[in-house]
C-alpha cells in the first residue's frame, strides 16, 4: 500500500475510534406548554366591625348570653358588644359626634335616655329603616315613643320588661280573707305580711334595697304613682305623707336582710322571702330552678290605680356612624320575631311584637307572663314610665328618692321635713336637667315642677 493510501486509512480508524470515545450527545429537550396559572383567589371583603354600645343587659350573665347565643347567628358585621353605666354611656356617645370621630354604630338604651341623645344631635332618623320594617307588627305605642313627640324615628323598639311579684305557694295559705292575689292592694300586702310573720315568726315580706338594687324604681314607678297619681309633681303632697306613713309601717314586715339583696331571685330560692318584688329580669331563675314552687302576680294596687312601670328599651344609631349598613342589619336582625322569642328565653326581657308569645317557651318564662299579661289586662292597670331626659342627672334624680327613703323609714325621721326638703333637691335636679314631666305626670311646657 502507498503510503498516501495508507494516510486516509489511518485517519479514518482515528476518526472512529475518538467517535466512538466521544460521549453521547444531549438529546435537545422538545418544547413543552407553560403550566397552567391558577386562578386568583376570590377577595373576600373583611367583616366590618360593629360597637353596639347599651345600658341594657349589662350583669355578666345577660351580657354573655347576648355575645355568645342572642347575637351567635348575626353574620352581617362583626358586633362588639359593650354595656355600660348610663353616665360614661351617654358621655361616650356625645363625645364622639364632638370630636367628629365616631366608633359606636348601634345604641342600645331605655325610652328616657334618647332625648338626650336626641338634643345633642347625634341620633340618625331611622324613618327609612322603619319602611323595611313594616312585616314587623311592632306595638304601635312603642313606635310612638320612639319618634320621641317628633315627626322622626329616633330609635326602633327592642324589648321591654317590667317588675312584678313573685310568690312562694307556701305563703297562699296566709293570704288576707278575701283576698285576690292577682288584684291585691298595698294594705292587704302588708296584712300578709303580718299573718306571714305571726305564723311562722319570720319576715318573709322582700324588697330589694342593696347596693345595686332597683328599689328607685319600686318608689318611682309603683309606689308613689298608686297613692299620690303622680311622682314629681306629688313629691310632697298630702298624699305623699299619707303614703310614706304606711309603707314606713308595714317595713316591719318585710326580711331584714334587705340591705344585701339586689337580685330578689336569690332570697327566694333560699327561702328568706316569700314574697318578692323586682324586675322580671331579677326573678326569672327562681322560676327556672323551682318552677312547682312560685308563681308570679301583679304588683299591689293603691287608691289611685294600680300602676306598674313599663320598661321599653330602644335600638337607635350613631350619626355618622363608619358601618350605617351593619348598624341597620343589626337592628333588622334582633327584631325578627325569632330572635325577639330567643331574647325573651335567654334573658328575659319580652318582645316588642304584637304577636302572641310562642307555645313552647320554657316553663320559667311562661310563669313569669302569666304575671306580666295580668297586670297589664287588669281593669285598674295604669301605667308608668321611666325617668325622661334627665341625661347625666338621672343619678342625682334616683338618689332622691333613696335618700327620702333612707332617711324615713330607716332612720325615722320626721316625713313632712324629709318630703319638703328632698322636694328642693328633686327641683333642682329637674331644673338643671330641663326635664320636662313624664307619666305619671302631666306634660308640661319646660322642666317638671313639684307643687
Amino acid at each position: 500500500m502507498n503510503k498516501r493510501l495508507f494516510f486516509i486509512a489511518s485517519l479514518a480508524m482515528i476518526l472512529i475510534i475518538v467517535a466512538a470515545c466521544a460521549p453521547a450527545p444531549t438529546p435537545t429537550p422538545a418544547p413543552t406548554k407553560p403550566a397552567p396559572t391558577a386562578p386568583p383567589a376570590p377577595t373576600v371583603a373583611p367583616v366590618q366591625p360593629l360597637i353596639f354600645l347599651s345600658t341594657q343587659l349589662k350583669p355578666v350573665e345577660e351580657a354573655e348570653k347576648m355575645r355568645k347565643t342572642i347575637l351567635a347567628n348575626f353574620t352581617a358585621a362583626k358586633v362588639e358588644f359593650v354595656a355600660d353605666d348610663e353616665g360614661p354611656f351617654q358621655d361616650r356617645i356625645i363625645a364622639e359626634q364632638k370630636a367628629g370621630k365616631v366608633t359606636v354604630g348601634v345604641i342600645g338604651a331605655l325610652h328616657g335616655t334618647f332625648p338626650v341623645l336626641v338634643e345633642a344631635n347625634a341620633l340618625e332618623d331611622l324613618t327609612p329603616l322603619l319602611d323595611k320594617l313594616k312585616d314587623r307588627p311592632i306595638v304601635k305605642e312603642f313606635l310612638t315613643l320612639g319618634k320621641l313627640g317628633t315627626d322622626k324615628q329616633y330609635y326602633i323598639p327592642w324589648m321591654q320588661a317590667t317588675y312584678v311579684l313573685a310568690v312562694n305557694k307556701k305563703a297562699l295559705q296566709y293570704l288576707p280573707q278575701g283576698a285576690d292575689v292577682n288584684a291585691l292592694t298595698y294594705k292587704q300586702l302588708a296584712e300578709w305580711g303580718a299573718n306571714i310573720q305571726k305564723a311562722t315568726g319570720q319576715k318573709k315580706l322582700g324588697f330589694p334595697a342593696g347596693p345595686k338594687s332597683l328599689l328607685h324604681r319600686f318608689v318611682q314607678g309603683y309606689l308613689y304613682p298608686s297613692y299620690t297619681g303622680g311622682l314629681v309633681t306629688t313629691y310632697k303632697s298630702p298624699e305623699a305623707v299619707e303614703m310614706w306613713k304606711e309603707f314606713k309601717a308595714w317595713w316591719e314586715y318585710v326580711n331584714p336582710h334587705y340591705t344585701t339583696i339586689d337580685f330578689m331571685q336569690e332570697a327566694l330560692l333560699s327561702g328568706e322571702v316569700w314574697v318578692g318584688f323586682d324586675h322580671t329580669a331579677r326573678l326569672i331563675n327562681a322560676f327556672k330552678e323551682k318552677p312547682d314552687e312560685f308563681i308570679a302576680v301583679p304588683a299591689p294596687a293603691g287608691p289611685k290605680g294600680r300602676y306598674y312601670m313599663s320598661v321599653v328599651a330602644g335600638l337607635g344609631i350613631a350619626k355618622n356612624t363608619p358601618n350605617k349598613a351593619g348598624a341597620e342589619a343589626l337592628i333588622e336582625y334582633l327584631t325578627r320575631p325569632n330572635i325577639q322569642a330567643l331574647t325573651l328565653r335567654e334573658v328575659s326581657f319580652f318582645p316588642v311584637l304584637e304577636a302572641d308569645l310562642p307555645a313552647d317557651l320554657p316553663t320559667a318564662i311562661k310563669l313569669e307572663a302569666d304575671g306580666v299579661v295580668k297586670q297589664s289586662k287588669a281593669k285598674d292597670a295604669r301605667v308608668a314610665l321611666l325617668p325622661i331626659g334627665l341625661g347625666a342627672k338621672g343619678g342625682e334624680f334616683n338618689k332622691v328618692q333613696l335618700d327620702t327613703f333612707t332617711r324615713i323609714v330607716l332612720k325615722g325621721e320626721d316625713i313632712q321635713k324629709v318630703l319638703t326638703e328632698e322636694a328642693a333637691n328633686l327641683q333642682k335636679v329637674m331644673d338643671e336637667a330641663k326635664a320636662p314631666c313624664w307619666l305619671p305626670d302631666p306634660p308640661s311646657t319646660g322642666p317638671c315642677k313639684v307643687k
